[in-house]
């Protein structure tokens, strides 16, 4: 792992080196989709197959219901729980995000409305093949059904016409009715231009790959995307004197094993604990299965940095605006109101990022790539539009109108004056 030091001459331009370097592997990874797109809106259900046969070796591309069934009946029992326990939790921390709709009547009797109405339609895709998140179906669908979305569609490659027990059980959970066994560029292309078999949606959400990602971004303004990046996970830990060196380490590999373009970056005060995590990592790297993904990911992209001084932490954290931040610290309440850029915020010892990702209850799917600095994660907003209804008095017009006309006349806009002009009462 790189190792950085504040009191060096030139940290912030060696940060700012390593921070772009990242996310320059991050976006060329972006590829070209349009061939398949295209060929999914001229060919329809037949390019589909094409590209299932091709890469998921798949010709099955919805599931029947006794399929579904029979999968979710292998399923262990043990896991049916986990799954039931997040779907309540993630559920009611999301019902708590619901908006009220606004309505004001002024002293002229005008009357300003603003409603949230949720989509009419979404397709939320969740990664599969040789993959199995279950999470994800949880995290994208359990916001959307809150918002009172009425029709959401699970899009979920399957392989050799198979698709994760877990994954099916907990789009079951979610009453999700439509379930296709399709992924990559083409799926993405038939959940926002239809086919014979597949409808169309207004929305697509749900975390991929670079292709995945590449074929959201083109189809976006004819469907909707989320308003985040959403690409290789992030950690940030803060860490001092008084935490074990031990989870820290762990926290880090737990980041690491997602993808080898992961991003995890230790910071403390205390040089004492870096080196211990340091020991800690090179140790229990031997102990995961997915040992040599971490490995290429902490040794590509993690960043080990002794800072000497809290505001020069805050400020550091505030610049890599990281996915997730662990304050694994005693005073984490002093950092709190000054943190303004991150996708979710740990407080405390036992506070794991691990366990976002699961039951606690919060959203997983969250910005990464820098992006928390003007983004959110996924929520309940996600799946709504705002229409504001306008209800305008006769009084209201001849109090209010000769001032549009003043200001619309300035513009050049006569047309717009005298659209108003034709409604005020002539005295």
């Amino acid at each position: 792992m790189k190792i950085l030091n504040s009191n060096s001459k030139n940290f912030n331009k060696n940060l700012d080196s390593l921070l772009l370097q990242r996310k320059k592997k991050v976006q060329s990874n972006s590829v070209s989709v349009s061939g398949i797109i295209n060929d999914v809106i001229k060919n329809g259900d037949k390019a589909l197959v094409k590209y299932e046969k091709k890469f998921n070796q798949n010709t099955v591309i919805i599931p029947s219901q006794k399929q579904i069934s029979n999968s979710i009946k292998s399923l262990d029992k043990k896991v049916k729980q986990a799954i039931d326990i997040a779907y309540n939790r993630i559920y009611k921390f999301h019902s708590l995000q619901k908006f009220k709709n606004i309505a004001y009547v002024d002293k002229y009797k005008n009357k300003l409305e603003y409603k949230y109405i949720p989509l009419e339609s979404v397709a939320i895709y969740v990664p599969g093949s040789t993959a199995s998140y279950p999470s994800s179906v949880l995290m994208n669908a359990i916001p959307a059904i809150v918002a009172g979305v009425k029709r959401v569609v699970m899009i979920n490659p399957g392989f050799k016409g198979k698709q994760n027990a877990a994954v099916l059980y907990a789009a079951r959970k979610c009453k999700i009715k439509e379930i296709y066994s399709i992924g990559g560029p083409s799926a993405i292309a038939a959940a926002a231009y239809g086919t014979k078999k597949i409808n169309k949606v207004n929305k697509i959400v749900g975390p991929g790959n670079a292709y995945v990602a590449a074929a959201k971004k083109e189809v976006f303004g004819d469907v909707g995307i989320e308003g985040m990046t959403a690409g290789p996970s992030e950690v940030t830990i803060v860490s001092d004197k008084f935490s074990n060196p031990e989870w820290v380490a762990s926290d880090l590999i737990g980041q690491a094993e997602h993808d080898n373009l992961a991003q995890c970056i230790l910071i403390s005060k205390d040089k004492s604990l870096i080196d211990k995590v340091k020991n800690e990592i090179s140790k229990q790297l031997k102990e995961i299965p997915r040992s040599s993904i971490a490995r290429q990911s902490l040794s590509n992209n993690g960043i080990l940095m002794h800072i000497s001084s809290d505001k020069k932490i805050i400020d550091v954290v505030n610049k890599i605006a990281p996915e997730h931040l662990e304050l694994n610290i005693k005073n984490y309440n002093s950092f709190v109101p000054k943190i303004k850029n991150s996708g979710s915020i740990c407080l405390g010892k036992y506070a794991v990022m691990a366990m976002t990702d699961y039951n606690v209850g919060s959203n997983h799917i969250l910005p990464t790539n820098g992006s928390a600095k003007y983004s959110s994660g996924v929520s309940v907003n996600e799946f709504y539009k705002r229409i504001s209804y306008i209800n305008l008095s006769k009084k209201g017009i001849e109090s209010l109108g000769p001032s549009v006309i003043t200001l619309a006349n300035y513009e050049g806009l006569a047309g717009h004056a005298q659209s108003v002009k034709k409604r005020i009462r002539r005295k």
